[in-house]
């Protein structure tokens, strides 16, 4: 599918969760400036951060207020190392440009955790397939629709 915004749109609705899909006048491509526009606080933002594992993607849904530990990560998946993909990588996996990925609407299922500390805002907000869409979602919605494995991501 060509429009990754459509293409997030039919993911949610799929899964059974409402098309709460929400495209702004302005580029949201930063946890911070889409906690501005949302009037939210950056914690409740569900950053989708692609990762290399050795040439297969690693979707981590981070808080927007967290700063990943990919040493812990991966140690905690069994993994040798992940790295932070490079825009190439993450398109091609996702169908989706970075600043814009969505945890959902890929071409194909991608292995994804879910940051722990996103259950403690009854409200999320994920980018939606561009850098003008977002869409919110519960955290137990999100942990379903994605099949995400729930784990710390950052070493306290």
């Amino acid at each position: 599918m060509n429009n990754p915004v459509a293409a997030v749109r039919t993911a949610l609705v799929e899964r059974g969760v409402a098309d709460t899909v929400t495209v702004f006048d302005d580029e949201v491509p930063t946890a911070a400036e889409a906690a501005r526009v949302l009037d939210c606080d950056v914690a409740a933002i569900a950053n989708s951060l692609v990762f290399d594992s050795g040439g297969s993607p690693l979707l981590i849904l981070a808080s927007g207020a967290a700063r990943v530990d990919t040493k812990l990560v991966a140690a905690e998946l069994g993994l040798d190392r992940i790295r932070r993909a490079d825009a190439d990588f993450v398109l091609t996996h996702t169908g989706q440009a970075i600043g814009g990925v969505a945890p959902v609407g890929h071409p194909a299922t991608i292995r994804t955790v879910l940051d722990r500390s996103l259950a403690g805002h009854p409200v999320l907000w994920a980018g939606a397939g561009d850098h003008r869409a977002m869409f919110s979602i519960g955290f137990d919605d999100l942990r379903r629709i994605t099949s995400a494995v729930v784990m710390d991501v950052r070493a306290d």
